[in-house]
This record gives structure tokens, sequence and C-alpha cells, in this order.
């Protein structure tokens, strides 16, 4: 084949990568791939142990020990985390209920010294979860029509094809908009970016650590930092077990009360 004729076949081939590359990230919409992250398979149950460590701004470090245990069926996605250590928070206990047709989660603390279970009120849902990085609003799972998504471009991290994806909240929210990047094909995130309405980027979630149990996706090492405070919050999950027997009254204000079960 002369050189002329080969540069031009190569040419041609080059456009064409380039325009079926440009296609097959078209085929996302922000609001598909959001609607993939929401819907992906987490199991019907699971229980979980977590350690979850408090930085704070002179790098101090205050650990929680806590077990969480979850349940999604007919719509509704039940949570419910215990705090077992240190004593501090010991018996203090977290209720949410997740619906997927967009209602807002509900969402319960039971506060032993207190000696009763208070709702977490909307316009409470910006509020640091137990003294964390982390707001009750993060604890819940946020329904993908509360947000209005965009689909940026397509990266590569540790040789997985990325999803970068733009949410803007179409409520009043304490972020202005959100980056998230999204494992194509798997639908779960490798890390998000929050930033303030005033531009500024005020705190970013990166996932350190992730496995498949059971065949199931399971982020098992993940860190918030809040950039305005200069402190950090790591969650690390472990003894995941899956296709447990929980009936839908475990996740109640009474067993809130009650503690655990072993």
């Amino acid at each position: 084949m002369r050189t002329g004729t080969k540069q031009r076949v190569l040419t041609l081939l080059l456009l064409f990568f380039l325009v079926f590359s440009s296609l097959n990230a078209a085929t996302y919409t922000g609001q598909e791939v959001m609607s993939e992250v929401y819907n992906r398979d987490s199991g019907d149950t699971m229980k979980a142990n977590l350690i979850m460590s408090l930085t704070n701004s002179r790098g101090s470090i205050r650990e929680r020990s806590i077990v969480q245990y979850r349940k999604d069926s007919e719509g509704i996605e039940r949570k419910l985390m215990f705090f077992l250590a240190p004593s501090d928070v010991r018996n203090t206990s977290f209720l949410s209920f997740s619906y997927e047709d967009g209602r807002g989660d509900d969402q319960y603390i039971y506060l032993p010294a207190l000696k009763r279970v208070k709702r977490i009120a909307s316009d409470s849902k910006n509020d640091s979860f137990m003294g964390s990085d982390f707001t009750y609003d993060d604890m819940g799972t946020r329904h993908p029509d509360l947000d209005t998504h965009t689909y940026l471009r397509t990266e590569t991290i540790d040789g997985y094809s990325v999803l970068v994806i733009e949410s803007v909240p179409k409520d009043t929210a304490e972020y202005m908009r959100t980056l998230s990047w999204v494992v194509e094909g798997e639908w779960f995130g490798l890390k998000k970016e929050f930033y303030l309405p005033n531009g500024k980027l005020g705190k970013t979630l990166t996932i350190d650590t992730f496995s498949q149990i059971d065949d199931i996706w399971v982020i098992t090492d993940m860190t918030m930092r809040n950039l305005e405070k200069n402190t950090s919050t790591r969650i690390q999950m472990d003894e995941v077990s899956f296709d447990l027997e929980i009936e839908d009254s475990f996740f109640s204000e009474r067993q809130m009360k009650i503690g655990t079960r072993g």
C-alpha cells in the first residue's frame, strides 16, 4: 500500500474511533447514570461492622464502633445503626427510611441520655451526623429525582472507565452542586466533590477500598474531608454479610431503645 493511501486509511480509522467514542459517551445522560447508581444491586439485606474515625483540625483522632443493619424491600430501604463504643456514644442509635417514590428520607436518632427518640427535621438534614463530617443527608440514600444531573465527561481512574456527573439540587441545599466520578457499568462512585454557593470546594468524599462480596460491590473504606474546617471522617467496613433474615419490624423506634441483636 502506498504511503499516501496508508495515511488516508489511518486518518479515517482515527476519525471513526473518535466519532465512535463520542457517540458511546453520549449514550449516557446524567439522569441515567445517577439512576443506575441509585438502583444498583446492594443486596436485599446486609449487616456490617463499622469503624468511624474522626480527625480534628489538630490531627487528634477519635474512633467509634458501630454495627449497621440494612434491608431493602417493597420500595423502602431501611437502615439501623447502633453505636457500641466509646462510652460517650454507646447505645446511641440511628434509623433511616429511604423511599423509591422520591419522598424525602425519614430519619430518627435515639439519645440514651434523654431516653427518647428524636425525629430529624427536614431543615436539619444538613447538620453534622454525630459530630462527623457526614451530614444526615449523606447518611441517607438521596433519590436521583431530587437533583438535575448532567454528564460532563469520561475519565480513566485506576484502569476503570469513570463517568463524571454534575448534580445540582432542585431544592435548597448546603452545597450548590456536586461532582461524582462513577464507574461505568458497575455504577458505584470513586469520589465526590461538594461545592459551596460561593463556588469554592467545601468537601470531598474519596473511596479508598472497594471489593465484591457475594457478587455485590461494597465500599469498605471511605473518607469525607471538610476543607473549610480541616477535619475528616473515615468509615471502614468489615464483616459484611448479606441475605440475613431480618423482619421489617426490627427497624423501629422500639428496637432503637433495645439495642442490637446477636
